[in-house]
């Protein structure tokens, strides 16, 4: 094969960073976005997870017709099949199960002998090739299974019917040469290997994910398991845009190409962002702000004389510079409505499209300029499911001056309820969040407060990202606005509100 196989994971795998799960209507936007960058495979969720995930990955399938659409499913009879029933609206779908195979993971978790492990594993696959032929497996923890065992459960697999095979570094704990090594044995050792696609999933916990991947690709890999940003439990996953731009750069070195529209790249990275509340870091590569920066004298001087000096990629084929939007006060709803639907957001009905639409022209009376960060941190307010929003601002006010305690009101719509409180504190957003606090009473621990700007400008709407705690379970909250404590009040309220909710996810490694 002459193509690398792109797997995106990242709303599976990605979502179980803490806090970051996403709604359906959120995932959707997503799912559209990797469609339109070339994705092929979208890993869509974790279907046997709870009811939302079913319903979200039931709702991708319907929608994606250009990508495969995939539900991870753990070796057990429910969870194949739940992920059978989500996908089967898919033009193309497949339904990815695996099993441990590691001692550490068969002796302490499972509490399952080797030949249990073998017998279940293949029942898995017969299960799901009920439902589809598209069927993957992974070895979960491969990294430190038995080599004998992991060619001895390939071979069952395999010869039961499934047509990918993952070997997966499930806690980052292999480097690239015995990583790359590890690949091209089990290539050689397992009968029919050049039946099935071989693939791999990496974790950063050691920051070699991206090298990791590569070595297997090196090693005879032509599926690569991935996330937008590197998104990811405990350090994260493989980077999609650094596998991408890796395999398109040294050409010479890998000779495969994918199908990814690199300029997309950029516009998906900061969907993903805005959705999920993890800003990208400036000096990331390919998507972070400094990617294309330079501020050595010399390098500047090297890049005028010649580009190529210090670059070896383009800004604008990787989608830098392509995210201003055409619109402003003047523009009319069917370019507004238009610019959406390319964005990968639809409205059900008119009354939604005139509601998105009067917060439009609201941002457009305080920003001279539009970009689609915006308009996705805009649309991510608009769909809100009013019935999850038991804690709602109805108004604030601070104050804060040289000498002064700085001091906040606030007023909540709590269950359709208003309730007010006033607080000071060390800063208006530390007197706003005690005030909020004197109202809920919800005994969260914040463990995380962060404030970026969308776009450039000083008029750029603020994102604030609030990470709460409590019992045990963790959320993001988000808000944006072009005032900064208004956005934090809107950020720490949306996590109050997830942590009202009572939905709980299962985890699919346990």
């Amino acid at each position: 094969m002459n193509q690398l196989i792109i797997f995106d994971t990242t709303l599976r795998d990605g979502e179980q960073s803490p806090g970051a799960a996403m709604t359906k209507e959120e995932k959707l936007r997503i799912a559209r976005q990797l469609e339109k960058l070339g994705v092929n495979v979208i890993e869509a969720g974790f279907a046997a997870a709870s009811p939302g995930d079913f319903e979200a990955i039931h709702a991708i399938a319907s929608v994606i017709k250009e990508s495969t659409v995939c539900s991870l499913a753990r070796a057990s009879e429910n969870d194949v099949r739940r992920a059978g029933e989500a996908i089967r609206p898919a033009k193309s779908g497949r339904i990815h199960t695996f099993i441990a195979t590691s001692k550490i993971h068969m002796e302490n978790k499972l509490r399952m002998t080797e030949d249990q492990v073998v017998e279940r594993a293949v029942q898995a696959v017969k299960w799901a090739l009920e439902y589809t032929e598209d069927v993957e497996f992974s070895a979960e923890d491969a990294v430190r299974s038995d080599m004998d065992f992991l060619t001895r459960v390939f071979d069952a697999v395999i010869q039961a019917g499934a047509k990918t095979i993952n070997v997966p570094d499930t806690v980052g704990y292999s480097i690239p040469a015995l990583w790359g090594e590890r690949m091209a044995q089990l290539i050689a050792r397992v009968p029919n290997a050049d039946k099935v696609v071989w693939s791999t999933h990496c974790h950063n916990d050691l920051g070699m994910a991206v090298a990791n991947s590569l070595a297997a690709v090196m090693g005879g890999a032509r599926q690569v398991e991935c996330t937008i940003n590197g998104l990811g439990e405990r350090a994260g996953n493989a980077s999609l845009e650094e596998i991408v731009m890796a395999v398109k750069t040294r050409r010479d070195v890998f000779n495969l190409d994918t199908t990814i529209d690199t300029t997309q790249i950029v516009p998906t990275s900061r969907l993903v962002s805005t959705i999920t509340g993890y800003p990208v870091q400036p000096n990331k590569a390919v998507v972070g702000a400094n990617a294309f920066a330079h501020e050595s004298g010399i390098h500047q001087d090297g890049v005028l004389k010649h580009r190529e000096t210090y670059e070896i990629m383009r800004a604008e084929d990787v989608g830098w510079g392509a995210n201003k939007l055409t619109l402003g006060k003047l523009s009319g709803r069917n370019a507004f409505r238009s610019r959406l639907k390319e964005l990968g957001i639809e409205l059900d009905s008119e009354e939604a499209l005139n509601a998105a639409f009067a917060r439009f022209k609201d941002l457009a009376d305080k920003k001279s300029e539009i970009f689609d960060e915006d308009l996705h941190a805009l649309m991510s307010d608009e769909f809100i499911d009013e019935a999850a929003e038991y804690y709602k601002l109805a108004y604030l006010q601070v104050c804060s001056q040289t000498g002064e305690v700085p001091h906040a009101v606030v007023s909540v719509s709590v269950s359709g309820k208003e309730q007010r409180a006033e607080a000071d504190g060390g800063g208006p957003v530390d007197a706003a969040f005690k005030a909020i606090e004197q109202i809920a009473a919800s005994g969260a621990e914040l463990l995380l407060y962060s404030v970026n700007n969308i776009t450039s400008g000083t008029d750029a709407q603020g994102e604030v990202t609030v990470r709460l705690s409590r019992g045990g379970r963790i959320v993001n909250g988000q808000g944006a606005d072009t005032d900064i404590v208004i956005a934090s009040a809107k950020a720490y309220l949306n996590g109050l509100n997830k942590l009202h909710s009572k939905a709980e996810r299962a985890h699919p490694q346990v």
